[in-house]
Parts: C-alpha cells; sequence; structure tokens
C-alpha cells in the first residue's frame, strides 16, 4: 500500500452556511466544493445531507456533513459514514491493489465506490473508525466548476433544509 497523503478528513457540522463562513472567512480555507444528497452514496440509506469541502494549502480537503436529521452533533450519535479519515492513493490501480490487500488480510471491505470526483473504498480500523481510502479521479476544469458553484450549493441546501425538502434535492457527485 502506497498511502500518498491526505484527502479528506469528514466531520459534523450543526449548520452548513456558519460552517462555510468560519471556515473560508475566519481560517481562510477555499470552499471547493459542496455535495447535497438524500442518500448516502456508499450505503443507500436515506439520510439528507450537504457535505461541504474546504481546500488546505497542500490541497487537501477538511470536510463536513449537515445532517438534517440531527440539528446538533453530538459525537456519540454520529453515524459512522459522516465521521472518518480518507487517505489518498495515487492511482486507481493502487486503489484496487489496497482493497484486495485488505481482503487477503480479513478486512471486509465497502466498494470502489465511484463519487464522481473521486473513487474510494471503505472499511474499519480495529478499533470501529470508519476509514476510506480514496483515488482523485476529477480534472482541473472540474476543480474550478466546484469552487464555482460551491456558495451557492451551500445556500440551495440551507433553502431546502429549512424549507423540509432536503430529500427531493440533490447535486451530482461530479
Amino acid at each position: 500500500m502506497n498511502v500518498q497523503r491526505l484527502n479528506h478528513v469528514a466531520y459534523r457540522c450543526r449548520d452548513a452556511e456558519e460552517t462555510a463562513d468560519f471556515y473560508s472567512r475566519i481560517l481562510g480555507l477555499k470552499l471547493a466544493h459542496v455535495i447535497t444528497q438524500a442518500r448516502v452514496p456508499s450505503t443507500q440509506e436515506l439520510a439528507p445531507h450537504a457535505h461541504i469541502f474546504f481546500e488546505m494549502a497542500d490541497g487537501s480537503w477538511v470536510a463536513f456533513f449537515d445532517l438534517v436529521t440531527e440539528p446538533e452533533v453530538e459525537q456519540e450519535s454520529n453515524p459512522d459514514w459522516a465521521q472518518h479519515l480518507a487517505l489518498e492513493v495515487d492511482t486507481l490501480e493502487a486503489l484496487e491493489e489496497a482493497r484486495l490487500n485488505l481482503i487477503e488480510n480479513g478486512v471486509e471491505v465497502l466498494g470502489p465506490v465511484d463519487h464522481s470526483f473521486i473513487r474510494s473504498i471503505y472499511f474499519y480500523d480495529p478499533s470501529g473508525h470508519r476509514l476510506e481510502l480514496a483515488c482523485r479521479t476529477h480534472t482541473a476544469s472540474d476543480l474550478d466548476r466546484f469552487e464555482n458553484e460551491a456558495q451557492e450549493l451551500v445556500e440551495a441546501w440551507s433553502r431546502a433544509k429549512k424549507d423540509g425538502t432536503t430529500e427531493e434535492l440533490t447535486t451530482a457527485q461530479h
């Protein structure tokens, strides 16, 4: 296995707009990408959420989930898919090699899951922490588009969350 760098770390947040404001305005991170979905891509569980990504100087991201059904962040109640450590590999071949290696070592693996901008596999460490190995599959122009649409998607998510229409809301995962 040849882990290259951190792809993203994902945590819960109570409000996408306040989180976007804090991380971009106060901490100076670039609001890089937003995904709004009714279902969890890896499990297909109905759980309307906004997944917002902030880019760090080295290109890695910190990400947050705003969950409709849980307005307050209580660590004990986090769904395990919402809080995980995502590590990056450099090629799809390396991702497949890692998947096979994990399986050979008795680790149950979910995926690969194609998120349209990364391809990922999911598994648990011995302590029960959810881990993701991800390989970037997006282009440079995708990154520009993600950034250009991010603020609008945060605002649309917040409106849908307030109106109770999040189960109908989804954006392309790219």
